[in-house]
């Protein structure tokens, strides 16, 4: 059974998010991407939690049903705290396997700070404190750091992170069997470091919408007899049944590189630590990207596979090829979701469109420029605009240039969308 999961994402509940974050909208949309098993995210969140347990009808073994899409209880904490003499500020994914164990995990986060604010919640206590608290209550609950290179707010981040996962958890690092690479890295940058070969790579989406562009842009494939809750623990914490990961090229992440978006100034590593990290406009430090910090922290040269290391695919939202090819200055325009509707209705799924669907097959149903922009982007043959300090990157196909004119097509997103 081949499982393409997305578990780390919110609800409507959480900050900056969609109203249409609901359950209802993210089990009809993850089946339009071809994502067949979703987390639920915010299980901390009060009211959130009740739509979870009216909803959600149970299959005995930690696997959740509504609408025909499976989910698993899942949601992302916020930790901020002192450690080291240096302000810390990470994010963890946390898997639970029961609603009988979501409860006792809200039951002991009480004790430490409201729930009812936010999706995801914000606490002061520290990541060890964590583990150590969450393992006494089951050792099925699985601790996923999140997103672990983004500046602000993740266990390597420039801003307030730490230079290894011992040094984060102490001796409770024996917990942690998984990190989420996030947007802005892949896994052939985290192979770089030794330290990290530990480590199983998963990739989520951190969605904040139910639609195609933001749900399922990164994801885990499990391949496995019968999907439970157990058997995607296990495959997370030895690798079996764990087959690859789908994943945006790095340089679309908005903290790829170098910068500062007020002054427009984006730079590589290299060129940053010329100007001693210092924004040649306005003289403040710079925002220091991902490869910086990979680059800080790597003892291995690039090109280096680890033994055993599992595959990944790079791709691009499919929403974003069709933009781009079409001139459209948004992925939610109308003609945009024309053409995107017509791949859906052939080839059943965006991943099968990305992954499978002959380039000739597709050129029947779209634009040709279409069907040849994603089998460029499934042989590697794009080149990236990077992302930098929390602007997007952008790809750019032939013919395109490396300034952009006009708006990107991940700014300022249409609240409304074309149906299904």
């Amino acid at each position: 059974m081949r499982i393409i999961s997305d578990l780390h994402i919110h609800s409507h509940y959480s900050r900056a998010t969609s109203k249409f974050t609901n359950l209802e909208e993210l089990s009809k949309y993850a089946k339009i991407k071809g994502v067949n098993l979703l987390g639920t995210g915010d299980f901390t969140h009060p009211k959130w939690l009740g739509e979870l347990k009216e909803r959600l009808s149970g299959k005995g073994n930690g696997i959740y049903r509504y609408n025909g899409m499976d989910f698993m209880l899942t949601v992302e904490i916020s930790l901020i705290y002192t450690q080291g003499g240096k302000g810390r500020r990470v994010h963890h994914v946390i898997l639970a396997p029961s609603l009988e164990v979501v409860d006792q995990i809200n039951e002991w986060l009480l004790t430490k700070g409201r729930l009812d604010y936010d999706g995801r919640p914000i606490f002061g206590f520290s990541s060890m404190e964590m583990a150590e608290n969450l393992m006494s209550i089951s050792r099925d609950i699985e601790i996923i750091p999140a997103h672990v290179w983004t500046p602000w707010f993740s266990i390597f981040g420039s801003k307030s992170g730490f230079d290894s996962v011992e040094e984060c958890f102490g001796d409770q690092a024996r917990h942690i069997h998984a990190l989420e690479t996030g947007l802005s890295s892949d896994p052939a940058m985290n192979w770089r470091l030794s330290g990290l070969d530990k480590y199983a790579l998963v990739s989520f989406s951190d969605s904040h919408s139910a639609w195609p562009w933001r749900l399922g842009r990164e994801a885990t494939v499990f391949d496995m007899k019968e999907l439970t809750y157990d058997n995607i623990i296990k495959a997370i914490r030895t690798r079996e049944g764990l087959a690859e990961t789908l994943e945006f090229f790095p340089e679309e992440g908005k903290y790829h590189l170098d910068g500062h978006r007020a002054c427009k100034v984006c730079m590589e590593p290299r060129e940053s630590i010329r100007a001693g990290n210092i924004c040649p406009v306005c003289r403040r430090p710079l925002t220091i990207g991902v490869l910086h910090r990979v680059e800080e922290l790597a003892d291995r040269e690039e090109g280096f596979r680890p033994e055993g290391a599992k595959p990944f695919r790079s791709l691009i939202p499919l929403s974003e090829i069709i933009a781009s090819r079409l001139g459209a200055g948004l992925v939610s325009s109308k003609k945009v979701w024309q053409a995107y509707n017509r791949l859906i209705e052939a080839f059943g799924s965006e991943y099968r469109v990305l992954l499978e669907a002959g380039q000739d097959e597709m050129a029947r149903v779209v634009d040709p420029r279409i069907a040849e922009a994603v089998a460029m982007v499934r042989g590697g043959r794009v080149r990236m605009q990077a992302g930098f300090d929390g602007e997007y990157g952008r790809p750019l196909f032939d013919g395109e240039p490396e300034a952009l004119k006009g708006e990107p097509v991940h700014a300022k997103r249409q609240k409304s969308i074309t149906d299904f």
